[in-house]
């Protein structure tokens, strides 16, 4: 349950006194002492008089081509205390290209600044809450966006080096100057280097790519809804998610001066990311998870499990390499769409990222590290910790479909099928309309499914679909989906706070200036009854079958084997409720359709679902076995379509 906010205020104003004193004790303790007794920072610096700088720091880099090195504009809240006694903080960094141009957060805040050019407004609460407890706060405006020179490349070179340059700033290696044109420096004399990182969506995705280039002193990343491969945001397998590229989006935040001086580095974005939906060097310039091997610092992820902005497999995959290069890490998973903690979860989140804070960039041993390393949302507002995610118990099941009593409307189990399944493209249609007539034999999709389960199945992790498809034109683009047919009261993913609703009232996470409140209106779960919950996602260009970076043009009437990507999730599938896998085309307002419209046949005898079951197979025997009782009609209620208008790896909803 979250935690009250009534407690996390009282955290906030306990007795400044009581604070004083464990601080002193603290102070006369051996650092292994103090952090065996001092387990939560506390608010015991003031807020009203922190020191609000500016400085720009030198990039290395002349990405806008004007003669002279990129710098990038640097936004610092800070305590006064710790300097004036000669104590060096930690910092908290969100790198974004948001401040100026779309804003930060649901409620769209932005940098607002004095008459000196000092940081009034800095969006978000983490600087009212964490510079009383002793953390700088940092908020860094990417290249060409701001007050910063330079271009947003998306991803690229450009954007990580505009927050990588601050994190070697913050320990010595870079410069920086006081001003944007000046020669006076501007040095980090009240920061001890150990820096953390954290933001929601592009702001996380640049988190990811600091981690991914192993820099020293960044001890810990918390990515929220980030993106760890920019191909992945924008293609699936060859097949567009969106119908435009990373043009669009550099056009979208580059500041007014930027967008007058960046047309070279437009160019370069056009002719880098095809549309065609090939691999270039423009992609791997962008995949962070190649390079987490790299990764020296924590990480603390979060994403909704229903995020079809930053679909979710950009957290499995870069979960994967993360665990394979045994990083340390923990994770959340909602339900929610593209939605931050602090609007799902507030209390429990602002209290979890204190205790995160405080473990990796103060030592404290508060147990943190401990705990369970994920919280997962079963039902809205109802949350389960895992010790381990995925379990240790969790193994791949492979589901086989069957041909049924009727066309398109099959079995699915362990036993290897026979037979075929024909569907015709239909890019009218989404998964919300092949879940809703999933008992239908009906033109556009195949469906198989699995009789009522007699226990509960969890699926937790990433599946893979391997489809024999025989098209009949020279283009096809394949979808593949589970489903769990049943009740269910669920966020309502797809509406219009991607299942939040946002109130009037206001609590307050930190302490205020007259220019920068530290209060946030609350929210609530947006919830909605279904008869069926898509689960888990994956897309596919059938061209892409022999080279996964490159689609050809299809010979009709040839076979082609392909293994079709679906998105990480955990989910329990309760007894009664059946299991289901759906094998469409276009994937209406998810993917981009074709060039023609295929009709496709499927060899069932050479298609299956490698899923990953806790229990593993035998699990999913027992699940399966016997005669189950339905819990109802599997009639999709409550869903809409999916909304993916936005195309925007941003905050607002």
């Amino acid at each position: 349950m979250p935690i009250p906010a009534r407690r996390i205020r009282f955290t906030t104003w306990r007795s400044l006194a009581t604070v004083a004193t464990a601080a002193l004790m603290a102070a006369f303790l051996t650092p292994a002492a103090a952090h065996a007794t001092v387990r939560e920072s506390a608010p015991i610096y003031s807020y009203d008089n922190a020191v609000r700088e500016s400085v720009w720091v030198d990039t290395g880099l002349d990405g806008d081509g004007d003669g002279r090195n990129d710098r990038v504009a640097v936004d610092i809240v800070r305590p006064r205390e710790p300097a004036q006694q000669g104590r060096k903080v930690p910092v908290i960094m969100d790198a974004s290209p948001y401040y100026s141009c779309c804003g930060r957060g649901n409620e769209s805040q932005l940098k607002t600044y004095d008459a000196h050019g000092n940081v009034v407004q800095m969006p978000l609460f983490y600087d009212n809450y964490f510079v009383p407890r002793g953390y700088a706060f940092v908020g860094v405006d990417l290249a060409g966006t701001n007050r910063s020179d330079g271009c947003v490349d998306v991803g690229g070179r450009s954007d990580i080096q505009s927050a990588k340059a601050v994190v070697d700033w913050l320990n010595g290696r870079a410069r920086a100057y006081t001003t944007r044109t000046g020669a006076a420096p501007a040095r980090a004399t009240w920061t001890n280097g150990r820096t953390g990182m954290i933001g929601k969506s592009w702001d996380g995705t640049i988190a990811n790519g600091v981690a991914a280039t192993g820099v020293k002193g960044l001890k810990t990343i918390v990515p929220i809804s980030a993106i760890s491969s920019w191909y992945d945001y924008y293609f699936a397998q060859g097949a567009p998610l969106y119908d435009s590229g990373p043009d669009w989006l550099s056009d979208y935040v580059d500041s007014p001066d930027a967008r007058a001086r960046c047309a070279a580095v437009q160019r370069k974005i056009v002719a880098g990311a095809p549309r065609t939906g090939d691999w270039t060097p423009f992609w791997t310039e962008r995949d962070y998870v190649k390079d987490a091997g790299k990764v020296r610092a924590s990480v603390f992820l979060t994403h909704g499990m229903e995020d079809l902005n930053v679909r979710t497999k950009n957290f499995g995959q870069w979960w994967s390499a993360l665990a394979k290069n045994g990083v340390e890490r923990k994770i959340w998973l909602s339900q929610t769409g593209h939605v931050d903690p602090f609007d799902f979860r507030r209390g429990a989140w602002v209290d979890t990222l204190h205790r995160w804070f405080d473990h990796e960039l103060l030592g404290y041993d508060n147990g943190i590290d401990r705990a369970p390393m994920a919280d997962i949302e079963r039902h809205p507002d109802q949350w389960v910790t895992t010790s381990v995610w995925p379990p240790r118990s969790t193994g791949t099941a492979t589901l086989r479909p069957g041909t049924g009593s009727q066309q398109g409307v099959g079995t699915l189990g362990l036993r290897k099928g026979s037979g075929t399944e024909t569907f015709t493209d239909d890019p009218a249609l989404s998964e919300t309309d092949w879940a809703a007539h999933i008992d239908e034999s009906t033109s556009e999709k195949a469906g198989f499914v699995t009789g009522p389960l007699t226990k509960d199945l969890r699926l937790s992790g990433s599946s893979e679909v391997t489809v024999t498809a025989t098209p009949t034109t020279s283009s096809a683009h394949l979808s593949a989906v589970l489903v769990d047919l049943g009740p269910d009261t669920i966020r309502d993913y797809a509406g219009g706070g991607e299942g939040i609703t946002t109130l009037t009232d206001r609590t307050c996470w930190g302490a205020s200036t007259a220019g920068d409140s530290s209060c946030y209106r609350d929210t609530q779960a947006a919830t909605t009854d279904v008869g069926a919950t898509v689960l888990s996602r994956g897309w596919a260009d059938l061209g892409t079958s022999a080279s996964p970076g490159k689609g050809v043009p299809l010979t009709p009437g040839k076979a082609y084997t392909i293994t079709l990507d679906l998105a990480a999730t955990d989910h329990v599938v309760p007894a009664g409720h059946r299991l289901a896998l759906v094998v469409a085309g276009t994937d209406r307002d998810l993917i981009d359709p074709p060039s023609s419209t295929p009709t496709l046949t499927l060899d069932l005898s050479r298609t299956s679902a490698r899923v990953p079951v806790v229990g593993g197979a035998e699990a999913f025997g027992r699940a399966t076995a016997g005669t189950g009782t339905a819990a109802s009609p599997s009639v999709h209620e409550g869903v809409g379509d999916p909304r993916t208008a936005q195309r925007v790896p941003g905050d607002r909803h």
